[in-house]
């Protein structure tokens, strides 16, 4: 479980077709503190498992499911990723609960200025749309963000200078893909209510 607030952003060094997946290294400094073998970390929002460490580096393997519903199979040499360890049990709980399980990517549609402050919009697909309400919360690349706005086909973020500072959104252009987490408490409210109406329960 992650909270989808960015600890660093990490950098892809290698990237390698290995069997049945793509294997990427990336460069890290504070994440690697303790990280271990066979440890889970976010990579720019999907859960994956450490399977190599070596010095300021660690490997990740990505599954060709994992390749189909995530932007990391787009990603090359030099690519920014954002990076989270886990919750740890005794930690200060920010953010939301994330599981590290993308439900699609979006687009970023536009970008406009406000202040020292950045209004995005980002297509909604049919996994995460149905799960948007304005003051919501949606995970975008691993990061917990605050929905503004929403419709059916896109949604609206506000990113305050600190999330500029220590994420890769401030290089995104019109056109870029975004990994998206819907809610996973308004996802669990849906299926009950889905399940009430059937007539199951």
């Amino acid at each position: 479980m992650f909270t989808g607030l960015v600890e660093e952003t990490g950098i892809i060094t290698t990237r390698r077709e290995v069997t049945d997946g793509l294997r990427l290294v990336i460069r890290a400094s504070l994440v690697l503190a303790a990280l271990r073998l066979g440890e889970s970390i976010a990579v720019s929002g999907v859960c994956l498992t450490v399977v190599e460490r070596d010095g300021d580096t660690f490997a990740v393997d990505c599954s060709p499911e994992t390749l189909r519903r995530t932007t990391l199979g787009g990603l090359g040499v030099g690519s920014p990723v954002h990076l989270e360890r886990p919750l740890a049990a005794d930690g200060r709980f920010g953010g939301h609960f994330v599981q590290g399980h993308v439900d699609g990517t979006g687009r970023v549609l536009w970008q406009r200025r406000e202040g020292d402050s950045l209004l995005v919009a980002y297509s909604a697909p049919a996994g995460v749309a149905p799960y948007l309400v304005p003051k919501g919360s949606v995970t975008v690349d691993g990061v917990s963000l605050t929905v503004v706005d929403c419709s059916p086909t896109q949604f609206t973020v506000a990113l305050i200078p600190h999330t500029l500072a220590v994420t890769r959104f401030d290089r995104l252009t019109t056109g870029d893909r975004v990994n998206l987490e819907a809610d996973i408490l308004a996802k669990y409210v849906a299926k009950a209510l889905e399940v009430q109406q059937s007539g199951a329960l």
